[in-house]
């Protein structure tokens, strides 16, 4: 699993555990919907730091709680 897909797998869980919908999400990070769109459905292939602080914002966790995963931590290099 890529980096941008382990991304989007978390979006999503984290949605899940607080029961709220990526409109809310927008809502509540201030994120535009097309942006939290484009990640969700894969058409993002690197979304930015400061795009991801604020979806985190948003779930009221840290970058750091984010990351902090054994997914992410499993995730091999991406060389190209």
């Amino acid at each position: 699993m890529t980096t941008v897909e382990q991304i989007r797998k978390r979006i999503h869980e984290l949605c899940e555990e607080r029961s709220i919908t990526p409109n809310a999400l927008s809502y509540i990070s201030g994120v535009p919907q097309a942006t939290i769109k484009s990640i969700l459905n894969n058409e993002s292939k690197n979304p930015g730091v400061v795009t991801i602080k604020k979806l985190c914002d948003g779930f009221g966790i840290t970058l750091g709680e984010f990351f902090s995963t054994s997914e992410f931590d499993n995730l091999d290099q991406e060389l190209k």
